[in-house]
């Protein structure tokens, strides 16, 4: 096996990572997403939502972000379908910015960090869609991992 790329065999083949004779931990992983908004956008905030003809903005990321978590592995190719056993988003707005957090748990035998991804993805590209008819100066600045716990390394971002 390639020792560089775990997903080709000995071919140079794309295959799936055995996770077969791994152990089953408890495992979280938590992601970010940063979304700036125009003026224009920021002018449809109201009390602690966006509100567009399509509906509440951060309430329908939310949903949209808990979905495409679930989906995970149906859209990432090689990613190990599993469950979760726990799924949260969180919004917080910070001036012209949306902090989008996702939060995930699950007991298994391989992370779950690509859930939190794409779940913090799924919501950012919500807002997006949502909010785009103001205008399509709104930027997805970053999505990044914060924090995966409970498999072999761990890792934290302040």
């Amino acid at each position: 096996m390639n020792d560089q790329f775990s997903h080709l065999n000995e071919k140079t083949e794309p295959h799936m990572v055995s996770i077969a004779k791994k152990s089953i931990t408890h495992r979280i992983a938590r992601a970010q997403a940063i979304v700036e908004l125009d003026e224009k956008v920021m002018a449809h905030f109201s009390g602690q939502e966006l509100n567009t003809k399509k509906g509440p903005v951060f309430q329908t990321a939310i949903i949209a972000g808990i979905m495409g978590a679930k989906k995970t592995g149906s859209l990432i190719p090689l990613c190990h379908p599993i469950g979760m056993d726990h799924c949260n988003i969180d919004i917080e707005v910070i001036n012209n910015e949306l902090i989008i957090t996702c939060s995930v748990e699950v007991l298994a035998k391989t992370g779950i960090e690509m859930e939190a991804l794409t779940g913090a993805s799924i919501a950012a590209l919500t807002v997006y869609d949502m909010c785009k008819s103001f205008g399509h100066q709104i930027i997805i600045k970053e999505i990044k991992l914060m924090e995966k716990r409970g498999g072999k390394n761990d890792f934290f971002r302040s």
